[in-house]
């Protein structure tokens, strides 16, 4: 494989800490991270996990799982550190069962935060979910649903190339929906793990996993005038990607331009401008983004607002520490992942965490 030499531009937005702890008001932080297949060690009926058994190709023992988690707690106590307060809000993927979050906010470095969790079994083939961390002192859960991906007739894709017997035979992460309060204000959190690149036909079923969270959110905007969103996820595709621009309708890079039936992107210019949360066949690329809405993006006065984080440009934030970057070799300043070419290496994830905070 040719060694690629990658440029990291992000390195003052990545190492400096954020200046929105520096100013005054109530502050949270809200973001995802992508946790890089966190699998116990035992099998789930009707999932296909065996490579993450002991047995299985990945020799996945209690030792290893043990580091994993130790990990996944690590980067989140880092940004904990960095911010000065815990997230009120984190969104994750790849995740196996409501066992191995229960396992992970018990460990030592995070169980001071005392995240709840929102979680339900979806109908993917390797088992792996989505689900929020949420702290209850902050956010007011008050209810919850798993969003079924469904291949719909009023769809503006064209599904012609799919038979009948793919479509029944598909599956794939639900997209889950979480509502509640902050400070006396509505918030619904969507968290999605969009359809992967692999397999040839993802192109479609981005675009269609965007839609199927658009249209709940905008159902919800409906239904409670005023209230904030956040959608945020592992979305496989970019910010400049259609699934985002057209059908999550996330084109605007500039705040002031967002609309009632539009969502703000910060990781759309940051995008732009050369910055990354992974490395996708050697090209950087951010698929980790968390967007807000109009409500939230142009609050009103003494309410919660999207605030600028870095040099007073961006709202996002793509979180790095040395410690989660290879440092040397093929693979130097990408994400220091679990396993390289099929060996257990000890690292974190192949994506990189990112958020962003929110002010009133």
């Amino acid at each position: 494989m040719k060694k690629f030499l990658y440029l990291l531009p992000a390195l003052l937005l990545l190492a400096s800490p954020s200046l929105w702890a520096q100013k005054s008001g109530k502050s949270y932080v809200i973001g995802f991270y992508n946790l890089e297949n966190l699998f116990d060690t035992y099998h789930d009926e009707g999932k296909n996990d065996y490579e993450y058994l002991p047995d299985g190709a990945n020799q996945w023992t209690e030792v290893k799982y043990a580091k994993k988690l130790q990990n996944m707690a690590k980067v989140i106590a880092e940004m904990k550190k960095d911010n000065g307060a815990w997230h009120a809000v984190l969104g994750v993927s790849e995740v196996e069962n409501r066992h191995v979050l229960e396992d992970l906010v018990s460990e030592p470095a995070i169980a001071s935060a005392n995240f709840q969790i929102v979680h339900y079994d979806s109908p993917d083939r390797r088992g792996v979910d989505c689900a929020l961390f949420y702290r209850p002192e902050v956010f007011k859960y008050i209810a919850s649903e798993a969003i079924p991906f469904t291949f719909d007739d009023n769809t503006r894709i064209d599904w012609s190339q799919w038979t009948q017997e793919e479509k029944d035979a598909f599956r794939t992460r639900d997209i889950l929906m979480v509502r509640g309060t902050i400070d006396g204000e509505m918030f619904a959190f969507f968290v999605c793990h969009l359809p992967s690149r692999l397999g040839g036909k993802g192109a479609d079923l981005r675009p269609r996993g965007a839609e199927i969270a658009y249209n709940r959110a905008m159902a919800l905007q409906k239904e409670f005038p005023g209230i904030k969103i956040v959608v945020m996820g592992d979305m496989n595709d970019n910010p400049t990607d259609v699934s985002m621009t057209e059908y999550l309708h996330a084109d605007e890079d500039k705040i002031e331009d967002v609309d009632d039936d539009e969502f703000f992107n910060p990781f759309l210019r940051m995008s732009k401008d050369g910055y990354s949360s992974l490395y996708y066949r050697g090209a950087g690329n951010i698929f980790d983004i968390v967007m807000v809405n109009k409500a939230l993006a142009k609050a009103a006065p003494g309410t919660f607002q999207i605030q600028p984080i870095v040099k007073k440009k961006y709202y996002g934030r793509i979180f790095s520490k040395p410690f989660m970057t290879n440092q040397t070799g093929l693979y130097k300043g990408t994400p220091f992942r679990t396993f390289s070419n099929g060996a257990f290496v000890g690292g974190f994830s192949d994506h990189y965490p990112t958020y962003i905070v929110i002010r009133k």
